[in-house]
């Protein structure tokens, strides 16, 4: 260590020591020390209902001159983003809502930073159980982690508050919050034809006039014209959200493996051919299960996974070294990847598990018609329902191969195997090809520059690897030249996956979209924000949202009717401001932004019309004729 980094680091620790005994008092002995925050949980209501749900907050009541952080930090901004902590009594429920927008507030040194100062309110949703005893009382904690900075330094802050609350059969309302979530709605007699009123706590909340903030009108609920779901219809439309999603193009690879499988089983007896199907759907209902434990304890969308550069390598390479399988470039029976192969054996009931597991993860990319209306529901559901939901989907998935096992004589009457089958296998490895192209098409909007190249380079030594373990890992060939090969294919695969594996640092900086300038007619489509979106509808601007992911493959068919040269002049018509939100990577406004819709899973599109508070949600499946009747509603 040189001289003058000694002494910089010197002068920094005397710096530190003294703000230290400032902060313990050590310093002062008159002034009385003031804390940076205050926290404190409150809530609409001063008793809970069984089943009913209803909105709280964390107020943050910040000194002078100082400033927390919002939930995600804008690109520039060096902090700490504030994090909510929940412990709840056993069955009671929390859903994080939007939080107010940040603005500019006064950093260390001079700086502009972005954050809340003053008084603000992050709001929540809390569901108690319907098996919530009346007359008892409940104990709501929350734990806030954030960095308080002022103008000259920074402290982190944690605290946990907490709230008593009483539990009846009608819920009573907190009258000294009415400014902060705004008066309940009145109780008034219905006819039978109309909507029931809004249980107390469900009122729009004032939290969002409390703090102003610029995102509230972007996150506005899914209109409630329509009535409700029953329990029953999600389910139903889980299960045939499901069912479709054989048919899905990102499902529809793995037909191959699961069509060879049950055509060699054709000439098995039949328990071992319901174990084929049993196994399948074990593994298809096991993939669901995690996914739904993950989505519900980290509150994550479907698909999440697939923002991952890494995850989208990964599966990209697995599809690679599976489809050189297929097309008949190596074989290596039961181990690796030969799991996969093993649905070609007799006693491949390993394969049919496996295949179940497969189908799961590549069906993970496409939100079915049905499917999004079924994960939308999970947003507002206890956990056990929840996953009764991922389950029938699950089943959904499961049910044509399971129903195949279960009825031998439909498996007869397929053809008999023969020589044709290793044909139609290196025929269905081409499907398997194609999905690595789309996977590199995901990647490429996730990661660019020398990532990208690199990326495709490393699986062409990963196809390298495969061949030399095709051409000389035989059982024919010499010990020594098969263990060489092993060798050698083991230092390329590696290899490959070393130099393609993208980091956190590639990923790809989004910006707004620039006007094609090769199209003058195309739809200019501008970067979304819930800011953005705020100021938009404030000027009484129709704006028109596109949720969407490239490793949607729905996404990527809806994009097709906005060529239609009638629907671009009607946007231009009206003036239609669009909006691409792109969930391709994680992003929690977006999150956030497809909850308050009441959705939980892309595509989603949204037309604001101005003078109508509630937006307008269109089908999962775009066509030129419904977009063309959703924009016909700025006419009225």
């Amino acid at each position: 260590m040189n001289r003058s980094r000694f002494l910089s680091l010197a002068a920094s620790l005397l710096v530190a020591t003294a703000a230290h005994a400032q902060t313990f008092g050590l310093g002062e002995t008159d002034a009385p020390k003031q804390e940076r925050v205050v926290a404190e949980l409150v809530a609409a209501v001063t008793t809970a209902a069984p089943g009913q749900p209803f909105q709280a907050a964390v107020k943050l009541v910040h000194a002078k001159e100082t400033h927390s952080y919002g939930k995600v930090l804008p690109p520039g901004i060096v902090g700490k983003p504030t994090k909510l902590t929940w412990t709840l009594p056993e069955g009671w429920q929390v859903e994080e809502q939007p939080w107010p927008a940040t603005h500019q507030v006064p950093s260390t040194d001079g700086a502009i930073s972005d954050g809340y100062d003053g008084t603000v309110y992050l709001p929540v949703k809390i569901t108690p159980p319907a098996s919530a005893a009346a007359g008892s009382s409940v104990e709501l904690k929350v734990k806030v982690s954030a960095l308080v900075c002022d103008p000259k330094s920074c402290q982190p802050f944690t605290k946990e508050v907490a709230l008593t609350l009483g539990v009846a059969a009608t819920p009573v309302v907190n009258a000294a919050n009415t400014a902060v979530f705004g008066a309940p709605p009145a109780v008034e007699k219905k006819s039978p034809e109309a909507q029931p009123a809004a249980p107390a706590g469900e009122a729009k909340p004032a939290v969002a006039a409390a703090t102003k903030p610029a995102a509230a009108p972007a996150t506005a609920a899914a209109s409630t014209v329509a009535p409700p779901l029953s329990f029953v219809q999600i389910l139903l439309y889980a299960f045939i959200g499901g069912l479709i999603l054989n048919i899905m193009p990102c499902v529809f690879p793995v037909l191959g493996i699961k069509v060879t499988s049950v055509v060699q089983q054709a000439g098995e007896d039949r328990r071992k051919v319901v174990l084929h199907g049993l196994m399948y759907t074990v593994g298809v209902l096991l993939s669901f299960w995690v996914l739904g434990g993950v989505a519900i304890a980290l509150n994550k969308g479907w698909g999440s996974q697939l923002q991952s550069p890494a995850f989208n390598y990964f599966l990209a390479a697995f599809f690679l070294i599976f489809a050189l399988n297929m097309a008949g470039l190596f074989e290596i029976g039961a181990s690796v990847i030969g799991v996969g192969s093993g649905l070609q054996s007799k006693s491949g009931l390993g394969g049919s598990f496996f295949s179940g597991l497969l189908a799961t993860v590549v069906a993970t990319p496409c939100s079915a018609p049905f499917l999004g209306t079924a994960l939308g529901a999970t947003l507002s559901l206890p956990a056990s329902q929840s996953m009764l939901i991922f389950t029938l989907i699950g089943l959904g998935l499961a049910s044509p191969f399971l129903l195949l096992s279960l009825f031998p004589g439909l498996i007869s009457a397929l053809p008999r195997p023969g020589a044709w089958m290793e044909s139609f296998k290196q025929g269905m490895s081409f499907l398997l090809f194609g999905t690595v192209g789309f996977m590199l098409y995901v990647l490429t909007n996730q990661i660019e520059g020398l990532p990208v190249l690199f990326a495709i380079l490393s699986l062409v030594l990963i196809a390298l690897g495969c061949w030399i373990y095709g051409r000389w890992a035989l059982p024919h060939k010499p010990a020594r030249t098969q263990n060489i090969a092993r060798l050698l294919t083991f230092l390329a695969v590696a290899g490959g996956l070393w130099v393609g594996l993208p980091g956190a640092s590639a990923k790809r900086a989004h910006a707004e979209e620039a006007v094609n300038l090769k199209d003058p007619d195309a739809l200019h489509w501008e970067m979304w924000s819930p800011e953005k979106v705020a100021a938009l509808r404030a000027a009484k601007q129709p704006v028109y949202i596109d949720f969407t992911a490239s490793w949607c493959w729905t996404c990527q068919v809806n994009k097709r009717v906005y060529t239609d040269a009638a629907l671009r002049a009607l946007f231009k018509q009206h003036h239609v401001v669009t909006l691409k939100a792109d969930w391709s990577d994680e992003n929690e406004s977006i999150r956030l932004a497809l909850e308050a819709l009441g959705k939980r899973a892309v595509p989603v599109n949204v037309l604001y019309i101005p003078g109508v508070e509630e937006p307008f949600i269109l089908d999962e499946l775009l066509t030129v004729g419904n977009v063309t009747a959703a924009l016909k509603k700025l006419e009225k």
